[in-house]
């Protein structure tokens, strides 16, 4: 792929990404896990969410649903990469929310649908300082 590609590539790409946590903020159930392909999984910040699309989405459902909220997270930067056939593009971002900053990365495929997302990992960025006193804060629960 031509870097001009890549470039016309990585602005849909982050589109598609912007658009799936612009679901999320929306409350848009159906949008939102329609980027998910069939075969999908997410990893939340929680050692224990290891989840299917289908495990994802039954955990989700009271986020979005009657008064629901979802999450609202915002890109503050972005890395996208190519696999030399195109199929598989891979990225990690820094997101910021409410709460602060998080880090998400993936993977995405090009399929006879367009653009899917087949993994996800959301993580909490902790700085090197401060590794010591989060692992101590944790096991003091």
């Amino acid at each position: 792929m031509s870097l001009l590609a890549q470039g016309q590539a990585a602005s849909e790409i982050n589109e598609f990404i912007d658009q799936w946590h612009q679901d999320a903020a929306n409350v848009d159930r159906e949008a939102y896990f329609g980027k998910i392909d069939e075969e999908g999984i997410f990893i939340g910040t929680d050692a224990t969410e290891i989840w299917t699309k289908q495990e994802f989405y039954d955990w989700a459902e009271p986020q979005f649903t009657g008064d629901g909220k979802a999450w609202g997270f915002n890109a503050t930067d972005r890395n996208i990469y190519f696999g030399k056939k195109s199929k598989y593009i891979w990225f990690d971002e820094l997101l910021s929310f409410s709460g602060g900053e998080l880090r998400g990365s993936g993977v995405l495929v090009n399929s006879k649908d367009g653009l899917k997302i087949m993994h996800y990992v959301l993580s909490l960025p902790v700085p090197n300082e401060k590794f010591g006193a989060v692992l101590k804060a944790m096991d003091e629960e």
